[in-house]
């Protein structure tokens, strides 16, 4: 019997302690409304502006492609065999690089189909590249480039045959 009453007294005074002081809840109420307060006075504080600010944006007609920079032309090298085409020349465009020689076929018969003189060569690490558009000349490959990049292939690049 003194052992339950001991423990009946022992659970009595540690509810008794647990149920001291504030709650967890009301503590976190405290902080939450302090941040708000915080944040209604910066939001005070700061200036609202109504009107963006816009800066007028010049741009050239889509006709128009102006060659600038010829020699600061990102030009890769890279040796490369022929797979399918007629030949190419020092400097070619290139507007897809595949992995899978099926793949590099059906972007080849689609630029054939538009019009362009369209090749396939196989490059270092097993890769198939799809040339739209070769020249002797870099100036007359950084345009076309452009005028592609332009059109439906904004990642094609410049190609040095070794």
């Amino acid at each position: 019997m003194k052992k339950i009453s001991i423990m009946s007294v022992g659970l009595c005074a540690a509810l008794a302690l647990a149920s001291c002081g504030t709650s967890k809840e009301s503590a976190y109420r405290k902080a939450f409304e302090k941040a708000q307060a915080q944040e209604a006075q910066q939001a005070q504080q700061a200036p609202v502006t109504t009107e963006p600010v816009v800066t007028p944006l010049e741009t050239a007609p889509a006709t128009q492609t102006t060659v600038t920079d010829v020699d600061n032309a990102v030009v890769r090298q890279e040796s490369v065999s022929m797979v399918a085409g007629s030949g190419l020349q020092n400097f070619s465009v290139v507007v897809g690089s595949f992995g899978v020689k099926a793949n590099a076929e059906g972007l080849y018969n689609t630029l054939k189909s538009a019009g362009y003189d369209a090749q396939i060569v196989q490059g270092e690490r097993n890769m198939y590249r799809v040339v739209a558009t070769t020249f002797a000349d870099k100036a007359n490959a950084v345009k076309s480039r452009n005028e592609l990049r332009a059109g439906k292939y904004p990642d094609a690049w410049l190609l040095f045959k070794k």
